[in-house]
């Protein structure tokens, strides 16, 4: 039922506002510069662009009811057959709009083309059951404009006196047809994707069971992720010069400089003004974030809106809840920095960053032994309560980890101590509200 994606080499025309009383996390026209990279990504052109300041949002469409009659002739003006928003438009505006633009004109907002984006991209199976999911719980609350045009449907024959005992009347609405399908299609969407959550879930666990700990790289669209990824694993991930050029997560062994592995996860980049609703049908791939025990966050150092992209990041992560993860900065493209401009990085209020260039392999190895240290030498104080049935749990605490008291109660035994960061994902179901416990020194399993 995924729908094709809607462009096809057209050109758009795209309109940004900008909120007199609060200043987005981006300026208008740095946001409309990304919606022109979108569009672009879709296979589109945007020839034209308008933006207004609003003291409120219009009730009925969006902008002001000048500014509606601007873009219509501007549209008419420059020949376009799309006029895309930089901003979600509520179903009423979507529906007013469209009304005042007509039928010649099809009416997008920012939400709708990354739907679009994600359905051209997306590879695997479980990436089109996720944005199919998006894409009709989007357009379910909007299938009114789509179906006004309709009459109902009769019941029996045309619904008067030849149809049959029982199913004579009008029948129901195309609209009612068309929910009642998405809607059980929906059903169907999220089952076959919580089966792809337990198979992740039981493949997570196998590889745990392996003591092998998994980083994911998380950042904006477009930083660089898949460049490092193949760059550090020599595999050889899709990469390109768009917006979502990858969606589906990949997984790859990295040797450390030391000698050990680690499992290294390529993610789908996030974005200014990202669709929730995308974040919610990608919580199965997104579950590879939660589970890991570090993140390396990929920043374009080079890109003029560098800070802005990394509050985007932020947001979405603490969305996720894996905000409070450890996590390294590495700024990259530092091939396309000046030595000045490199060292300004440095003075830029960045959190120890990593100086990194994911083409020239400059950094790396800076990068994989920050990396290395804090996986295997960073330490975390728990206090858990171990079932006696559960022995294994105990030897791997007394064998890997550093017991600073030890308790055996009716319920189990009682260990308070520290652990290597990547072997907490063990205890996570035991942990015990904090003790008023000595902090232990941080140390290395060859300190020990």
């Amino acid at each position: 039922m995924q729908s094709k994606p809607v462009i096809d080499h057209q050109t758009a025309l795209i309109v940004g506002t900008e909120m007199k009383r609060s200043r987005g996390l981006m300026p208008v026209e740095a946001s409309l510069d990304e919606l022109a990279a979108l569009v672009a990504t879709a296979g589109a052109e945007a020839t034209g662009r308008v933006y207004q300041k609003l003291e409120n949002i219009d009730p009925a469409t969006y902008v002001g009811s000048g500014k509606v009659q601007e873009i219509k002739i501007l549209a008419d003006e420059l020949d376009v057959n799309m006029v895309i928003f930089d901003d979600e438009l509520s179903p009423r505006h979507q529906r007013e709009l469209e009304d005042e633009l007509g039928e010649d004109i099809l009416l997008l907002d920012r939400t709708a083309l990354i739907l679009d984006i994600f359905a051209q991209h997306a590879r695997t199976s479980e990436g089109q059951l996720q944005v199919e999911l998006a894409q009709l719980e989007y357009r379910l609350p909007r299938l009114t404009r789509m179906w006004t045009h309709l009459v109902r449907q009769a019941g029996g024959r045309a619904g008067g006196s030849g149809g049959g005992v029982g199913l004579r009347g009008p029948g129901e609405t195309q609209l009612e047809v068309d929910r009642r399908m998405i809607n059980q299609r929906i059903s169907q969407l999220r089952k076959e994707l919580g089966q792809v959550r337990a198979h992740r879930a039981r493949h997570r666990q196998r590889r745990q069971q392996g003591d092998i700990p998994l980083v994911a790289l998380v950042g904006y669209t477009n930083a660089g992720k898949s460049t490092l990824l193949n760059r550090v694993s020599g595999s050889s991930v899709l990469t390109a010069d768009k917006l979502f050029a990858t969606l589906d997560p990949t997984t790859r062994r990295v040797q450390l400089p030391e000698g050990r592995s680690m499992m290294l996860t390529d993610t789908v980049g996030f974005i200014h003004k990202l669709p929730t609703m995308l974040v919610a049908a990608f919580r199965a791939t997104l579950e590879e974030v939660t589970e890991a025990n570090l993140l390396i966050h990929v920043v374009d150092g080079a890109h003029p809106f560098a800070k802005e992209h990394t509050e985007a990041v932020k947001d979405t992560l603490a969305h996720l809840a894996v905000d409070d993860l450890p996590m390294i900065t590495a700024l990259n493209k530092i091939d396309l920095l000046d030595e000045s401009d490199q060292a300004a990085l440095h003075k830029d209020g960045w959190d120890d960053p990593v100086l990194i260039s994911a083409v020239t392999g400059a950094g790396l190895d800076d990068l994989l032994a920050r990396v290395e240290k804090a996986i295997f030498r960073t330490w975390i104080n728990i206090r858990v309560l171990i079932p006696y049935d559960n022995g294994r749990l105990t030897s791997l605490f007394h064998s890997k980890g550093k017991i600073q008291s030890e308790e055996h109660t009716g319920e189990g035994v009682v260990i308070i101590g520290s652990l290597p960061i990547h072997l907490v994902h063990h205890f996570q179901d035991l942990l015990l509200p904090a003790a008023n416990a000595d902090p232990l020194p941080s140390a290395s399993p060859e300190e020990k």
